[in-house]
């Protein structure tokens, strides 16, 4: 081939390549997120078993992903619920999470896990006793809470009472909240137990006024859009009534331990690997949630 021919032939196909695809215009097409989330839970974090550095191993994972915050789920810390935990454990357990969210510039918006307080505190007038200690730990101004972000709003629900349910005055102020909002405001709710979870039927932990909470749903059904939970350290998605239910397995997959007979996998959780969630929120109120298994075994 001649050399003016060849340079003819390679320019024309050049062009070719540089054309648009249909699958690049619709990709240019689609909008860009408002928000990109992450959403770790149930960390589960203590000082021994090497739990500090597997688990600022996988928080750098998740910072690589240049998400505008964290909301973190609950179960924080690895346990002070139990009856055998003393005050020193307590402590101990919240020093290795301050050490952990240090790791991270961004803000980071969390509601209680079940396994954050200590009830077994000498009495209730002591500072670390029960949810409002949790609360201050957590740095969040109240044990509910909410904010806006980009045209979103995040309403962060506290399920540690009588039932697993919203005590009333909690409800009551939950119903204002939505109440005052501009109609087809989006809303993501941010709860540790989930609401509605398809893993409900094998592992417990379901709201107890999830029924209650449906029907307010459907009374704002053009603000709620989605319901993030953990809690079941189990991975599932539910669609109701135009409601998004994400509950996304746990950073600590098996409590950072190799599992056990139920585990498909070291350090699985039954079926669901350790991991954390990326969510991208667009400004018409629709979602995407990303779970992202991680191996933490170092």
């Amino acid at each position: 081939m001649k050399r003016r021919n060849f340079l003819e032939k390679t320019a024309l196909l050049s062009g070719l390549a540089a054309l648009p695809t249909a699958e690049t215009l619709a990709a240019s097409k689609k909008p860009k997120p408002v928000l990109t989330i992450a959403h770790i839970t149930d960390v589960h974090i203590r000082g021994n078993d090497e739990v500090p550095a597997r688990a600022k191993k996988c928080l750098d994972e998740v910072l690589k992903h240049k998400v505008d915050f964290i909301l973190n789920g609950g179960d924080s810390i690895h346990d002070a619920s139990y009856d055998n935990v003393v005050r020193e454990q307590v402590t101990e357990q919240w020093a290795v999470w301050d050490k952990f969210i240090a790791g991270t510039d961004l803000d980071v918006y969390s509601c209680i896990g079940n396994h954050d307080p200590w009830w077994k505190a000498p009495a209730k007038t002591d500072e670390m006793y029960g949810v409002s200690y949790v609360a201050k730990r957590l740095k969040i101004p109240n044990r509910y809470h909410s904010f806006s972000k980009n045209g979103w709003h995040f309403i962060i629900l506290d399920g540690n009472n009588s039932g697993i349910k919203l005590d009333a005055e909690q409800m009551e102020w939950f119903r204002k909240e939505l109440d005052n909002l501009k109609a087809g405001t989006p809303v993501l709710i941010m709860s540790h137990y989930p609401i509605l979870t398809v893993t409900g039927s094998w592992e417990g932990g379901q709201h107890g006024d999830h029924k209650e909470l449906k029907a307010l749903f459907y009374k704002h059904k053009d603000k709620v859009k989605v319901c993030l939970s953990g809690h079941q350290h189990l991975l599932d998605r539910a669609w109701y009534n135009g409601v998004h239910y994400f509950c996304n397995g746990s950073m600590s997959g098996f409590w950072w331990g190799k599992g056990d007979a139920k585990s498909a996998a070291a350090y699985y959780y039954q079926e669901t690997p350790p991991g954390y969630a990326i969510l991208r929120l667009y400004g018409d109120g629709t979602v995407e949630n990303e779970y992202i298994p991680f191996q933490f075994d170092i």
